[in-house]
Protein backbone atom coordinates (compact mmCIF):
# COMPACT_ATOMS: atom_id res chain seq x y z
CA UNK A 1 0.00 0.00 0.00
CA UNK A 2 1.12 3.48 -0.61
CA UNK A 3 1.52 4.96 2.33
CA UNK A 4 0.78 8.66 1.49
CA UNK A 5 -2.58 7.59 0.76
CA UNK A 6 -2.87 7.82 4.59
CA UNK A 7 -2.66 11.35 4.69
CA UNK A 8 -4.62 14.41 2.75
CA UNK A 9 -1.64 16.39 1.69
CA UNK A 10 1.65 14.96 0.31
CA UNK A 11 4.44 17.83 0.41
CA UNK A 12 7.09 16.93 -2.54
CA UNK A 13 10.73 18.21 -1.94
CA UNK A 14 13.05 17.37 -5.06
CA UNK A 15 16.40 16.76 -4.32
CA UNK A 16 19.67 17.15 -6.15
CA UNK A 17 22.81 17.44 -4.25
CA UNK A 18 21.39 19.18 -1.09
CA UNK A 19 23.45 17.63 1.91
CA UNK A 20 24.14 20.37 3.58
CA UNK A 21 20.19 21.23 3.65
CA UNK A 22 18.60 17.66 4.47
CA UNK A 23 18.91 18.11 8.36
CA UNK A 24 17.27 21.60 8.22
CA UNK A 25 14.36 20.72 6.32
CA UNK A 26 14.12 17.75 8.75
CA UNK A 27 13.32 20.26 11.58
CA UNK A 28 11.07 23.02 9.32
CA UNK A 29 9.12 19.83 8.15
CA UNK A 30 8.94 18.08 11.05
CA UNK A 31 7.79 21.05 13.07
CA UNK A 32 5.27 21.99 10.87
CA UNK A 33 3.49 18.44 10.31
CA UNK A 34 1.84 19.41 13.15
CA UNK A 35 0.35 21.97 12.87
CA UNK A 36 -0.48 21.74 9.09
CA UNK A 37 -4.21 22.39 8.36
CA UNK A 38 -4.78 18.91 6.77
CA UNK A 39 -2.86 15.84 7.54
CA UNK A 40 0.04 15.85 5.78
CA UNK A 41 3.44 13.95 4.91
CA UNK A 42 6.83 14.19 3.37
CA UNK A 43 7.99 12.77 -0.14
CA UNK A 44 11.84 13.31 -0.72
CA UNK A 45 12.84 12.94 -4.45
CA UNK A 46 16.59 12.15 -4.51
CA UNK A 47 16.80 13.06 -8.16
CA UNK A 48 20.44 10.96 -8.99
CA UNK A 49 22.31 12.99 -6.33
CA UNK A 50 25.89 12.58 -5.80
CA UNK A 51 26.59 13.84 -2.41
CA UNK A 52 25.22 12.34 0.74
CA UNK A 53 21.70 13.73 0.31
CA UNK A 54 20.09 10.27 -0.07
CA UNK A 55 22.24 8.52 2.96
CA UNK A 56 20.70 11.85 4.90
CA UNK A 57 17.52 11.51 3.22
CA UNK A 58 16.99 7.75 4.67
CA UNK A 59 18.83 8.31 7.69
CA UNK A 60 15.84 11.40 8.61
CA UNK A 61 13.31 8.82 7.12
CA UNK A 62 14.35 6.29 9.40
CA UNK A 63 13.02 8.55 12.84
CA UNK A 64 10.06 10.64 11.43
CA UNK A 65 6.93 7.96 10.33
CA UNK A 66 5.65 10.62 8.41
CA UNK A 67 8.72 11.08 5.83
CA UNK A 68 9.08 8.75 2.96
CA UNK A 69 11.57 8.50 -0.16
CA UNK A 70 11.45 7.69 -3.90
CA UNK A 71 15.32 7.63 -5.61
CA UNK A 72 15.40 8.30 -9.24
CA UNK A 73 17.66 5.61 -11.14
CA UNK A 74 19.50 9.01 -12.55
CA UNK A 75 19.77 12.83 -12.47
CA UNK A 76 16.80 13.36 -14.74
CA UNK A 77 16.10 17.03 -13.55
CA UNK A 78 13.62 18.89 -11.53
CA UNK A 79 10.27 18.65 -14.17
CA UNK A 80 10.96 14.85 -14.02
CA UNK A 81 11.48 14.95 -10.25
CA UNK A 82 8.03 16.86 -9.98
CA UNK A 83 6.50 14.37 -11.84
CA UNK A 84 7.80 11.59 -9.81
CA UNK A 85 7.00 13.07 -6.56
CA UNK A 86 3.31 14.50 -8.47
CA UNK A 87 2.65 10.77 -9.87
CA UNK A 88 3.58 8.69 -6.59
CA UNK A 89 1.45 10.53 -4.08
CA UNK A 90 -1.92 9.22 -3.16
CA UNK A 91 -3.22 12.09 -0.87
CA UNK A 92 -6.20 14.36 -1.98
CA UNK A 93 -3.99 17.52 -2.17
CA UNK A 94 0.13 17.60 -3.47
CA UNK A 95 2.38 20.31 -2.60
CA UNK A 96 5.78 21.15 -3.53
CA UNK A 97 8.48 23.08 -1.96
CA UNK A 98 12.24 23.64 -3.23
CA UNK A 99 15.02 21.87 -0.84
CA UNK A 100 16.85 24.98 -0.78
CA UNK A 101 14.79 26.28 2.21
CA UNK A 102 14.74 29.89 0.66
CA UNK A 103 10.59 29.50 1.20
CA UNK A 104 9.03 27.70 4.75
CA UNK A 105 6.57 25.00 4.99
CA UNK A 106 5.15 27.08 7.48
CA UNK A 107 3.42 28.98 4.72
CA UNK A 108 1.74 25.64 2.85
CA UNK A 109 -0.76 26.42 5.69
CA UNK A 110 -2.09 30.06 3.66
CA UNK A 111 -2.24 28.47 0.17
CA UNK A 112 -4.20 25.10 1.91
CA UNK A 113 -7.04 27.34 2.79
CA UNK A 114 -8.17 27.80 -0.35
CA UNK A 115 -7.88 24.81 -2.10
CA UNK A 116 -10.84 23.15 -1.79
CA UNK A 117 -12.43 25.73 -4.41
CA UNK A 118 -8.86 26.20 -6.58
CA UNK A 119 -7.15 23.47 -8.16
CA UNK A 120 -3.89 25.75 -8.41
CA UNK A 121 -3.00 27.71 -5.65
CA UNK A 122 0.86 29.48 -5.81
CA UNK A 123 3.00 31.51 -3.62
CA UNK A 124 4.43 35.14 -4.73
CA UNK A 125 7.76 35.52 -3.20
CA UNK A 126 7.19 39.16 -1.17
CA UNK A 127 10.43 40.67 -0.39
CA UNK A 128 12.55 38.35 -2.47
CA UNK A 129 16.03 37.45 -1.46
CA UNK A 130 18.11 37.30 -4.69
CA UNK A 131 20.51 39.44 -6.31
CA UNK A 132 19.45 42.34 -8.16
CA UNK A 133 20.78 40.15 -11.31
CA UNK A 134 18.87 37.44 -10.56
CA UNK A 135 15.40 39.42 -9.91
CA UNK A 136 16.23 40.86 -13.17
CA UNK A 137 16.19 37.51 -15.02
CA UNK A 138 13.42 36.36 -13.55
CA UNK A 139 11.23 39.11 -14.40
CA UNK A 140 12.45 39.49 -17.55
CA UNK A 141 11.32 35.67 -17.73
CA UNK A 142 7.81 36.09 -16.20
CA UNK A 143 7.00 38.39 -18.52
CA UNK A 144 7.32 36.99 -21.54
CA UNK A 145 6.17 33.73 -20.19
CA UNK A 146 2.83 36.10 -19.22
CA UNK A 147 2.92 36.97 -22.46
CA UNK A 148 3.13 34.36 -24.76
CA UNK A 149 0.51 31.92 -22.80
CA UNK A 150 -1.58 34.91 -20.77
CA UNK A 151 -1.90 33.30 -17.94
CA UNK A 152 -1.87 36.53 -15.85
CA UNK A 153 0.81 34.76 -13.02
CA UNK A 154 3.36 37.28 -11.35
CA UNK A 155 5.94 34.96 -9.63
CA UNK A 156 5.50 31.08 -11.61
CA UNK A 157 9.34 30.47 -10.23
CA UNK A 158 7.97 30.33 -6.99
CA UNK A 159 8.86 27.18 -5.30
CA UNK A 160 6.22 26.81 -2.99
CA UNK A 161 2.82 25.62 -4.73
CA UNK A 162 -0.25 23.31 -4.00
CA UNK A 163 -2.72 21.59 -6.57
CA UNK A 164 -5.64 19.32 -6.38
CA UNK A 165 -3.80 16.08 -6.98
CA UNK A 166 -6.02 14.60 -9.61
CA UNK A 167 -5.63 17.66 -11.43
CA UNK A 168 -1.60 17.78 -11.10
CA UNK A 169 -1.43 14.23 -12.08
CA UNK A 170 -3.02 15.41 -15.15
CA UNK A 171 -0.58 17.74 -16.01
CA UNK A 172 1.35 16.80 -19.49
CA UNK A 173 5.06 17.27 -17.86
CA UNK A 174 8.14 17.49 -19.69
CA UNK A 175 12.14 18.94 -19.44
CA UNK A 176 11.08 22.79 -18.66
CA UNK A 177 7.68 22.66 -18.26
CA UNK A 178 7.65 22.86 -14.17
CA UNK A 179 7.76 26.59 -14.92
CA UNK A 180 4.61 26.38 -16.79
CA UNK A 181 2.56 24.81 -14.21
CA UNK A 182 -0.37 27.50 -13.80
CA UNK A 183 -0.52 27.66 -17.44
CA UNK A 184 -1.19 23.66 -17.42
CA UNK A 185 -3.88 23.69 -14.79
CA UNK A 186 -5.40 26.69 -17.21
CA UNK A 187 -5.05 23.97 -19.79
CA UNK A 188 -8.11 21.81 -17.98
CA UNK A 189 -9.91 24.77 -16.99
CA UNK A 190 -8.67 24.77 -13.36
CA UNK A 191 -8.62 28.05 -11.46
CA UNK A 192 -5.83 29.75 -9.90
CA UNK A 193 -5.16 31.79 -7.00
CA UNK A 194 -1.51 33.63 -6.00
CA UNK A 195 -0.93 34.63 -2.35
CA UNK A 196 2.00 36.43 -0.89
CA UNK A 197 4.67 33.94 0.99
CA UNK A 198 7.69 34.82 2.85
CA UNK A 199 11.35 34.10 0.91
CA UNK A 200 14.87 33.70 2.46
CA UNK A 201 18.10 33.78 1.36
CA UNK A 202 19.83 30.33 0.31
CA UNK A 203 22.27 29.97 3.67
CA UNK A 204 23.52 26.65 2.27
CA UNK A 205 24.28 24.66 -0.90
CA UNK A 206 24.25 26.38 -4.20
CA UNK A 207 21.75 27.35 -6.98
CA UNK A 208 21.36 24.87 -9.47
CA UNK A 209 20.32 27.51 -11.86
CA UNK A 210 22.34 29.99 -14.20
CA UNK A 211 21.36 32.00 -17.48
CA UNK A 212 20.66 29.64 -19.45
CA UNK A 213 18.02 27.81 -17.41
CA UNK A 214 16.50 30.53 -16.01
CA UNK A 215 16.48 33.18 -19.08
CA UNK A 216 17.50 31.63 -22.26
CA UNK A 217 15.60 27.77 -21.31
CA UNK A 218 12.16 29.35 -20.88
CA UNK A 219 12.29 31.48 -23.99
CA UNK A 220 12.52 28.48 -25.67
CA UNK A 221 9.87 26.41 -23.74
CA UNK A 222 7.48 29.08 -24.45
CA UNK A 223 7.37 28.34 -27.88
CA UNK A 224 7.13 24.48 -27.01
CA UNK A 225 3.73 25.19 -24.66
CA UNK A 226 2.33 27.60 -27.58
CA UNK A 227 2.35 24.46 -29.51
CA UNK A 228 1.00 22.26 -27.30
CA UNK A 229 -1.87 24.47 -26.45
CA UNK A 230 -3.25 24.41 -29.81
CA UNK A 231 -3.08 20.70 -29.82
CA UNK A 232 -4.25 19.83 -26.24
CA UNK A 233 -6.76 17.31 -25.41
CA UNK A 234 -9.63 18.23 -22.64
CA UNK A 235 -12.37 16.13 -22.47
CA UNK A 236 -15.19 15.22 -20.12
CA UNK A 237 -17.49 12.19 -19.78
CA UNK A 238 -21.04 12.95 -19.87
CA UNK A 239 -22.40 9.69 -18.67
CA UNK A 240 -21.31 6.02 -18.60
CA UNK A 241 -22.30 2.21 -17.42
CA UNK A 242 -19.35 0.86 -16.66
CA UNK A 243 -20.06 0.79 -12.68
CA UNK A 244 -22.73 -1.20 -11.21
Amino acid sequence: MNKTANYQFTIVVPVYNEEDNIYMLEERLSTYLPTALYSSCVLFVNDGSKDKSLERIKEICGRNKDFFYIDLAKNSGLSAAMKAGIDTAQSPFVGYMDADLQTTPEDFNLLLADIDTYELVMGIRANRKDSAFKKMQSKIANGFRRMMTGDNVQDTGCPLKVLQTPCAQKIPFFTGMHRFMPALVMLQEGQIKQIPVRHFPRVAGVSKYHLWNRLVSPFIDCFAYRWMKKRYINYAIANHNIED
